[in-house]
């Protein structure tokens, strides 16, 4: 059994989709879903374990070989994604319940469970696939089930939200299969290794950085890379408050992996001495990010599309680290992957409990909440101070290795840059801060703590946010091998 790993992380998601919907409506479903996604953590556990101590797990689906077979590898970056990403489906579950109660009809609910499962699925599997054409088929069952989560929110708008993103979905999509198809007629093979060695031999052509090129936008798209982010803050804003808990904590982590894994390990190293500065595109594209959603952030009425906003300038630090590069870049990328997830699943946890109990999310509705949902209103607020960077927090911890990064190759500006950046969280994370303590309640009517499965989710996140801020030898060692792996070109 223990052999079988790589594919059971994949298949049992995949095949408790479809038992899910035999199930029916009700508790049971959930607990179903609950229990499929922990034993998916509980998998991924074990492999990273196995993958740090013993190497390189290579498993070829039937029998047959790679080339010539589809193969899921698992080395040490994608063994970090399937826990980060299994980890938050499994915390964001624990309180789905409670959530999708009040948000989503109960004729509704199944489909619903099936399509998180479905989704889930679908990011453990670009991760744990080692063939190009495989990455977009589950791409494809990720998004597809994307959209229908998105599409089950509470108001009409998450329908357009749900159509938004699946126009510049489908648009990112093709552009990946453009850019898979142009390798395979240049190679004649789709495995990722096989490909990594193929392509040195035809890197001099055109085709091939056209590939390239149309893979690294098709991800951008997905990533939602500024400028390519448009879909993301409407996303986030309309899906059901549950399902934005898990996707900002999953979905652009899963993308940010797969523009490492094309550009460490499939694409030959030197295509940085091709004439186009890819690593300071990267940099004014990622810091551009930051500035200009963290101040948009800054004037939104609704915290939640204010923390969506947060979440493109967030994604903006990891690929400011890519751009910076070297090992203590690429680890800086690589931490803030694992923390960035912590805090904004914190953040987005936390108003999925306030969305529970009054409905909505806007800054004057949560005015006096802090007395009313005090442990919902702090587990916020911790959530904030990690965003913000606030040392002792998982935040810091990251940040702190991204300003060392650009300090240690004299970019002294975007060390300036960064630190803005954090400035400027502060801003609109204090004026929730300051709605919730310190301005008087909209209404006096008494309110109800958050659900018990709610608090214990929420807090698990806030335990982990101040735990990973201070004791940081699991993501620092992890974040710092496969750095050096991926820079020295191992697998």
């Amino acid at each position: 059994m223990l052999s079988h790993l790589p594919v059971l992380q994949v298949i049992l998601p995949l095949l408790g989709a479809p038992a899910c919907l035999i199930l029916g409506r009700g508790k049971l479903a959930w607990l179903f879903a609950l229990l499929i996604s922990a034993l998916s953590f509980c998998i991924a556990a074990m492999l990273l374990h196995t993958v740090y101590h013993q190497g390189v797990i290579s498993y070829a689906l039937g029998g047959w070989q790679a080339p010539w077979g589809i193969e899921y590898r698992i080395d040490l970056l994608n063994a970090w994604l399937l826990l980060i990403v299994s980890g938050s489906s499994t915390v964001a579950l624990l309180a789905a319940q409670s959530s999708i109660d009040v948000e989503i009809a109960p004729e509704k609910q199944t489909i619903f469970f099936v399509a998180w499962l479905l989704c889930l699925a679908g990011l453990l599997g670009i991760l744990a696939t080692g063939d190009a054409f495989n990455v977009f088929v589950f791409l494809e069952v990720s998004s597809l089930s994307t959209y229908t989560l998105i599409s089950l929110g509470p108001k009409r708008e998450s329908l357009w939200a749900a159509f938004r993103y699946l126009i510049m979905g489908t648009i990112g999509a093709t552009f990946i299969l453009i850019g898979i198809g142009l390798m395979y007629i240049m190679t004649g093979t789709l495995n990722m290794q096989d490909l990594a060695q193929r392509l040195p031999l035809a890197s001099d052509s055109s085709t091939v950085f056209t590939a390239y090129a149309f893979i690294i936008v098709g991800i951008s798209l997905k990533l939602a890379l500024f400028p390519l982010h448009l879909w993301l803050p409407n996303a986030y804003t309309h899906a059901p408050s549950i399902v934005t808990t898990f996707l900002a904590a999953s979905a652009t982590k899963v993308a940010l992996y797969l523009m490492i894994r094309f550009t460490y390990t499939v694409f030959p190293s030197h295509f940085s001495q091709i004439d186009i500065p890819l690593e300071e595109i990267f940099i004014v594209l990622g810091i551009t990010g930051v500035i200009s959603a963290s101040i948009a952030a800054i004037y939104q009425a609704d915290v939640k599309r204010a923390i969506a906003y947060s979440s493109v300038a967030q994604v903006g630090y990891m690929v400011v680290g890519l751009g910076i590069g070297g090992v203590l870049g690429l680890q800086a990328t690589l931490l803030h992957v694992f923390n960035h997830a912590l805090m904004k699943a914190t953040l987005f946890m936390a108003l999925a409990a306030i969305a529970c109990r009054i409905g909505v999310t806007t800054l004057t509705s949560m005015q006096g909440l802090g007395r009313k949902m005090p442990w919902t209103s702090f587990g916020f607020v911790v959530g904030g101070l990690s965003i913000i960077g606030v040392p002792l927090t998982a935040g810091f911890i990251s940040k702190w290795y991204l300003v060392s990064a650009a300090a240690l190759s004299d970019r002294w500006l975007l060390v300036l840059l960064i630190m803005i950046g954090s400035l400027l969280a502060i801003v609109y994370i204090w004026r929730v801060v300051e709605a919730l303590y310190f301005k008087p309640a909209a209404d006096s009517t008494p309110l109800k703590e958050a659900p018990l499965a709610m608090l214990l989710a929420l807090w698990l996140l806030v335990f982990g946010n101040i735990y990973f801020g201070i004791d940081t030898r699991l993501p620092v060692s992890i974040s710092a091998e496969a750095a050096i792996a991926l820079q020295e070109g191992r697998p």
